[in-house]
């Protein structure tokens, strides 16, 4: 405790000319003969301050003395200002944290660095969110950070991706990773790594039992593993498609994930030819969404997956189509009576 009052004393020194000894005293709740103490201290230590008594003494430094006591850079001081978006502080209930944080280090950096530490965190914003992600469901990592940072086993209920039902397993969690706006929970299933989505965490429930993870494995460790195998999944199905110009830029957009390889583009042709990689046919389907403005060349079978899909598109709104089950639709014989 007295290390930290002592370290507190002076970077309040540094941050003002003079301190009424009874100011400090306030400001770190103790005597004002504790902090007479204290002065003594830091001047053995040889720090030099000194005091001044009567009514407008105070407790100084010598003129001149400065002393970086965090030992960082301009860059470093930069660098800690430049924050992600702050809903991933709030979501872990740490924005009041970090404000104060912010706050120590500033009082802490030497006088010069200051100004261009202010800067950086007015001048330069980090939103990791996406566009027009749409709204997201509330995610509750309370439990989840509890597991993490007792180092305790969890027992999830978790619900996949396309699935009704949710699965229950026990993890190993290694800790949480927020993606571009989404949590994920990085754990071991029986000593092998997985990935599970937040807010598809139905229920989370701490166990007794401590965790149990591979040795010499951390949390970027997992990370890294696991954000492989999303980005490099082998395709297998290998499309070639050409896009009409002026949908190219939303193209490439939207099919990111599925792209072999950037098109070449002579800036000139009405089409431009690019290749995507899909893990099965089905997944073409999203081409759709680019209407007569994407054509699929080759192979046949993804050709005819698209034009049957759009078939039953043509289908579904056909003029005079009976629409069956919708509340106020009356069917052809009805209509004829």
């Amino acid at each position: 405790m007295k290390s930290d009052r002592l370290l507190s004393i002076l970077l309040l020194l540094q941050t003002r000319t003079r301190v009424p000894a009874r100011e400090l005293a306030e400001r770190l709740e103790v005597s004002v003969r504790t902090i007479y103490r204290d002065i003594e201290a830091l001047s053995a230590a040889g720090v030099p301050v000194y005091a001044e008594r009567g009514r407008h003494g105070g407790i100084e430094l010598l003129a001149g003395f400065r002393t970086d006591v965090t030992g960082l850079t301009a860059d470093e001081s930069r660098a800690l200002f430049i924050l992600a978006a702050q809903g991933a502080h709030a979501a872990l209930g740490l924005d009041a944290a970090l404000g104060s944080a912010l706050r120590k280090v500033m009082a802490a950096l030497p006088a010069p660095h200051r100004p261009a530490a202010e800067a950086a965190g007015r001048r330069v914003l980090v939103d990791a969110t996406r566009w027009k992600g749409g709204p997201q469901k509330t995610v509750d990592l309370d439990v989840l950070q509890d597991a993490v940072f007792a180092d305790r086993r969890l027992r999830l209920s978790y619900r996949h991706s396309g699935q009704r039902e949710a699965r229950t397993y026990t993890v190993d969690p290694y800790g949480l990773v927020a993606k571009a706006g989404v949590w994920y929970l990085v754990a071991d299933r029986r000593a092998q790594p997985r990935l599970f989505r937040a807010d598809r965490v139905q229920s989370a429930r701490l166990l007794d039992d401590p965790v149990r993870r591979r040795p010499g494995v951390e949390l970027a460790d997992a990370w890294e593993v696991l954000r492989r195998q999303v980005e490099e999944r082998p395709g297998g199905l290998d499309v070639t498609v050409r896009v009409r110009r002026d949908r190219l830029d939303m193209f490439l957009r939207l099919t990111a994930s599925s792209l072999a390889e950037l098109p070449a583009d002579d800036g000139e042709s009405e089409w431009v030819t690019a290749r995507l990689s899909y893990g099965f046919v089905g997944e073409a389907r999203q081409l759709l969404l680019f209407s007569d403005r994407v054509e699929v060349l080759s192979p046949p079978e993804v050709r005819e997956e698209v034009a049957a899909a759009a078939a039953a598109v043509a289908e579904l709104y056909r003029p005079g189509r009976v629409r069956r089950g919708v509340p106020g639709q009356r069917t052809g014989a009805q209509s004829s009576q």
